[in-house]
């Protein structure tokens, strides 16, 4: 597989060699249009890739031309623009649930180790049994362990929150699909737990995308 820089300087492709001898013959490219294998070939023009000789040695000009415009081929999806722009609305959702994420754990981190530092009320005893040893959970659950454990929840929507400012980007998908998976799990932002199913599921469909996922840098 290989990708071609066009006139307008972006980049198309994946696309095969045989696409390249046809565009070849029909005058879309020529011998100084810039190519490279995939993945992490270096950039030379196609006179330089041997099995175009052939295809080529009819249309070489004696002095550099500029590369001749190439549409992108079908089923490619077009450009890295169109990719961000795909990416663009999970992203947002993400990092707005994830930012209220972060914020609703840090503050109740803030409640608990504060709770801590105060003297705990007595439980009545006149109270039934079942209900005073709920209550006793209830203030058991609460002090530092309580707050490390919120600190950890944020930590988490902060990953999240990080992975989605990468799926703006393009950047990182192995880092997006697991900051999509977190946003999934249902301790991952408090009240708005369900809205991380969604949510997460869209970005991972997006970024599974063979348009979308040809263009991650």
């Amino acid at each position: 597989m290989y990708k071609i820089i066009g006139a307008d300087q972006k980049e198309y492709g994946p696309i095969t060699a045989e696409q390249i001898q046809q565009w070849i013959r029909d005058g879309r490219v020529n011998a100084h249009t810039q190519a490279r294998l995939e993945p992490g070939g270096n950039w030379q023009p196609l006179s330089a890739f041997p099995e175009f000789a052939a295809a080529l040695q009819p249309g070489v000009a004696p002095g550099p031309i500029a590369p001749a415009f190439i549409a992108p081929p079908p089923g490619t999806g077009g450009s890295r623009e169109a990719a961000l722009q795909a990416v663009k609305a999970p992203a947002i959702c993400l990092i707005v649930m994830a930012g209220l994420g972060i914020a609703l754990f840090l503050f109740g981190a803030a409640g608990q180790f504060m709770g801590s530092a105060l003297p705990q009320q007595p439980i009545p005893s006149d109270l039934p049994p079942a209900l005073q040893n709920m209550l006793r959970s209830i203030e058991n659950s609460r002090g530092p362990l309580g707050g490390i454990l919120d600190l950890f929840f944020a930590a988490m929507n902060g990953l999240v929150l990080f992975s989605a400012i990468k799926m703006l980007k393009l950047q990182s998908r192995a880092l997006i699909i697991a900051g999509c998976i977190i946003a999934m799990l249902p301790f991952t932002v408090n009240c708005c737990c369900l809205l991380g199913i969604p949510f997460g599921i869209w970005g991972l469909v997006v970024v599974n995308k063979p348009e979308v996922k040809s263009q991650f840098t």
